[in-house]
């Protein structure tokens, strides 16, 4: 069933809007409309991840494969938290670097930890975790 639409109209100082206009552009959003929206979307999806509610993540890491034992730890981590992994990919970029990607399912706070100890392992040189809400309650 379609939601109503609720039209309303918002006052913003000139300069925030002219911000708020080039921004639009540059982001290639149809409208307004379409730019607000997405922006409640992702304060609403925020605070569903704040509220330790069900997630879906994708968590990258690049690391030397060199580094001792390195291997073996982040397959016991993933293996330690098996029901929340759906997938991982792994990427050799050279002889030295491999980049993984990890997608993820679980309750906010455990999706973060389990992110947190991955990325904290000696020889990982970078990684991130991106987090969104299962998008059930949001239109």
């Amino acid at each position: 069933m379609k939601d109503r639409v609720i039209r309303f109209g918002v006052s913003l100082p000139e300069t925030l809007s002219e911000r708020f206009d080039a921004l639009i552009k540059q982001k290639q959003y149809p409208n307004r409309s379409e730019a607000i929206r997405d922006l409640i979307r992702k304060v609403l999806i925020e605070e569903e991840i704040q509220q330790d509610e069900e997630v879906l993540g994708v968590l990258h890491i690049l690391y030397d494969h060199h580094q001792r034992e390195l291997s073996d730890r982040l397959t016991d981590i993933q293996h330690d938290y098996h029901e929340h992994i759906i997938s991982t990919t792994h990427v050799h970029l050279d002889h030295s670097n491999c980049l993984e990607v990890i997608l993820l399912k679980g309750r906010a706070r455990e999706i973060k930890q389990l992110g947190d100890r991955i990325i904290a392992i000696k020889g990982v040189k970078n990684g991130q975790l991106y987090l969104t809400s299962r998008g059930s309650n949001i239109k």
